[in-house]
């Protein structure tokens, strides 16, 4: 529903029809009983758990309370500043949330329906205050639309535990949808993904050299505010426990 346009998981059928899954909570509550306590469990990596409709039907809150009561380490990550809700449960567990920001400056042309990145920056921070771990989802960095934010969206993210990122993973219709938005970037992206870059999996990465530049802004930027961070999907190492900041739900309460 955030109607990303670098989204990468439009392979899920009827992706952009929002929708309730049949008997979610009967279904979880039954599974959880095979998973071994303190398991980690994120949610959720594809699609965001906190769309409009949740304020109606309440499924990501009750869904938290059956992973709580079956003693579940919990990975929120989410697009929305809805998360604050539910600051009364996830004080009570081993959770750790971490909301993306992309960019300041093009939020309204990229992800025009997701709530808008002030709102998300007061989110973090209100969850610190509750002494939630907060992780920064930098991500993807998008070669000229949002790496020349970069620094300025950590500094006003320095109290974050932990910053993750990756950048741009170009598929078909995600290109597409960018060409649209961005004319001018058409034949540059082209150039970059389909012809200098390489597929991995069902998706196109920037040539190696210019990932690394873009990825080495973020980790010099992080080093220098002592912020702990992680590259996913990009096979680049680094010192965190995890790359998405998982190992902060292993936190007592």
């Amino acid at each position: 529903m955030h109607n990303c346009l670098y989204c990468y998981a439009t392979y899920i059928p009827r992706f952009y029809e929002v929708r309730t899954k049949k008997k979610l909570l009967t279904r979880l509550e039954k599974e959880v009983k095979a998973l071994p306590n303190n398991a980690l469990i994120s949610m959720s990596n594809s699609s965001d758990p906190y769309p409009k409709i949740e304020k109606e039907f309440e499924l990501t809150r009750n869904s938290i309370k059956i992973l709580s009561n079956a003693r579940m380490r919990l990975l929120i990550i989410t697009k929305s500043d809805m998360v604050k809700r539910d600051i009364d449960l996830l004080s009570e567990m081993k959770s750790a949330v971490s909301i993306t920001i992309t960019t300041f400056k093009k939020a309204d042309v990229i992800e025009t329906n997701a709530p808008h990145p002030t709102k998300r920056l007061r989110a973090l921070k209100k969850l610190k205050k509750e002494d939630i771990p907060v992780i920064l989802r930098l991500d993807p960095i998008i070669p000229f639309i949002n790496d020349v934010e970069i620094e300025s969206i950590i500094k006003k993210c320095r109290f974050v535990d932990h910053i993750v990122t990756s950048t741009l993973k170009l598929r078909r219709d995600s290109y597409s949808k960018i060409s649209h938005a961005f004319p001018e970037l058409k034949e540059i992206f082209y150039t970059l993904y389909f012809k200098k870059g390489e597929k991995i999996g069902n998706s196109w990465y920037l040539p190696i050299d210019i990932r690394k530049e873009l990825l080495n802004k973020v980790a010099e930027k992080c080093e220098e505010f002592e912020i702990s961070y992680g590259f996913c999907r990009e096979g680049l190492s680094f010192k965190a426990k995890s790359c998405d900041g998982s190992h902060l739900t292993e936190r007592a309460v």
